[in-house]
């Protein structure tokens, strides 16, 4: 017999009056959680192409006058939208990138490696949880005016963007706690065959936490691509700046289905990257099999 338990018991489910009734409420709120997840992905889709006066006086209506697929075109290349989309994309991989490293390095070095002070350092990263990010705006502004060592300033530079999107300090922890999670028999093996600090974490770890580098890249990467007030103020240059800072700024003098179209150009990469990761993210990560037994 199956070991897992349930609300609903098998001898129940067996039961015309517990299985209909039960279908017929998973069937009813499967439809009501596609209306509220899908359903204004597809407005958006459909109005990219319907001309802007459909989208005024028929907002739901199907294609009444046809498409305008023009919209598109003109959003593309009049409103340069691809550019700024790929301004976007410099951004986002630049920030997934050095969040990927400082999270893993910094969960490495404290969860694996455990230097002396690595209670104290965890404590004080965890400390910076509480404190408001908006608190840091003017200090972290000052710094990428005046950054220490470099000697000029980092403003309308995706550096600026990127560096501090690595001072995360929710995903190091949370990597940290994952790596606390593996088996510490593998690393005291691959010690034993003469890997040191590098190959461990290279070789070993890195391999073993695809699931929680998967977790990671989702966060940072949604999180980057809708990023608007720090690259607001840290790129003035119109010509760097991303989607998130772009969109608002011309939405009062573009035309309504030209505008609809660049958010839906702007949705595509969440989507996307949501599509790739989905069986990433939400696997919990099975281990079993880095142990020989």
């Amino acid at each position: 017999m199956s070991t897992d338990r349930t609300i609903i018991s098998e001898t129940d489910w067996k039961r015309p009056a517990v299985r209909i009734p039960t279908t017929v409420l998973h069937v009813v709120l499967l439809l009501l959680l596609i209306v509220v997840g899908l359903l204004p992905l597809l407005w958006l889709a459909k109005s990219a192409i319907t001309p802007t006066q459909d989208t005024l006086q028929h907002p739901m209506a199907l294609f009444p006058n046809g498409f305008a697929w023009a919209n598109l075109a003109h959003a593309w290349n009049d409103v340069h939208i691809g550019t700024y989309f790929v301004n976007t994309i410099w951004v986002t991989v630049g920030e997934w990138a050095v969040q990927l490293i400082v999270a893993t390095t910094g969960g490495y070095a404290l969860a694996v490696l455990k230097p002396a002070y690595a209670k104290v350092i965890s404590g004080l990263v965890l400390a910076t949880l509480f404190v408001p990010a908006v608190v840091l705006l003017v200090p972290l502004y000052l710094t990428i005016l005046h950054p220490p060592l470099v000697g000029t300033s980092l403003l309308n530079t995706y550096w600026a963007v990127w560096l501090p999107a690595g001072a995360s300090a929710f995903n190091v922890l949370l990597v940290m706690r994952f790596f606390q999670g593996l088996p510490t028999e593998v690393f005291e093996a691959a010690e034993t065959d003469g890997a040191g600090p590098f190959r461990l974490f290279w070789s070993i770890v890195l391999p073993m936490s695809r699931p929680i580098l998967g977790v990671v890249s989702v966060f940072g990467i949604s999180a980057a691509w809708a990023d608007f007030l720090w690259p607001m103020l840290v790129l003035p240059n119109q010509q760097i700046q991303p989607l998130s800072v772009r969109l608002p700024a011309i939405a009062s003098q573009t035309d309504l289905g030209v505008y609809l179209a660049a958010l839906a150009i702007a949705s595509l990469i969440p989507v996307v990257i949501f599509l790739c990761f989905q069986r990433t993210f939400l696997r919990g990560g099975g281990l079993g099999g880095a142990v020989k037994g």
